[in-house]
């Protein structure tokens, strides 16, 4: 079974090992704009609508394949509780926090360790903008997802990330394929998350 978590909706898709399409199914969800420039959505949409699609395929899984939109940051709490709606892909309230990643580590060097410039829709950005404008939801993270990731761990309990999402953080050695402790430093954001 493959499950995609995009924007709009989830997607799925049953395939026998022969390479037969054996079903599909799509369950949409609403975003969220709260202001202009914001693109929010409940990362417990996702999970009801993966649970929804992988009921609608009518198949037991051998196993599930994820991928989903890239970059929305969901923040929880010691217990894996969503503690705010994700902050989206397309979001653009963090150009401040760009700048401000630009300038402390430099840009070169950014790029040396994280393979990226500073972008709007990065993790990190998101996490100095919740840091500067909900210090309180900031005081109660304790770990970071991306979408698929918090649809992974509802259905599975698994915390985890593949390395072409976590270089879209902006906190990943992608030559090292590691976690930058470099970056996490730099930005005062605790690795541990």
């Amino acid at each position: 079974v493959g499950l995609e978590v995009g924007t709009t909706g989830v997607k799925a898709i049953a395939i026998s090992p022969d390479g037969e399409l054996l079903a599909r199914a799509e369950e949409p969800y609403e975003l969220s704009t709260p202001r202009p420039g914001w693109a929010e959505q409940d990362p417990d949409d996702w999970g009801r609508a993966a649970e929804r699609a992988l009921v609608a395929l009518g198949v037991e899984p051998a196993a599930v394949g994820l991928s989903g939109q890239m970059h929305g940051l969901v923040v929880l709490d010691e217990r894996d509780r969503v503690l705010r709606p994700a902050i989206l892909w397309n979001d653009q309230l963090t150009g401040a926090e760009c700048a401000e990643i630009e300038e402390r580590v430099g840009l070169e060097r950014l790029i040396s360790l994280t393979g990226n410039r500073a972008l709007p829709g990065f993790t990190a950005p998101k996490l100095l903008w919740l840091r500067r404008h909900e210090p309180d939801v900031y005081a109660q993270i304790a770990r970071v997802l991306l979408p698929k990731d918090y649809v992974r761990l509802r259905l599975t309990g698994e915390r985890a990330i593949d390395v072409a999402d976590a270089s879209g953080t902006l906190l990943f050695d992608v030559a090292g394929r590691r976690w930058s402790v470099e970056m996490c430093a730099a930005l005062e954001i605790p690795h541990e998350w």
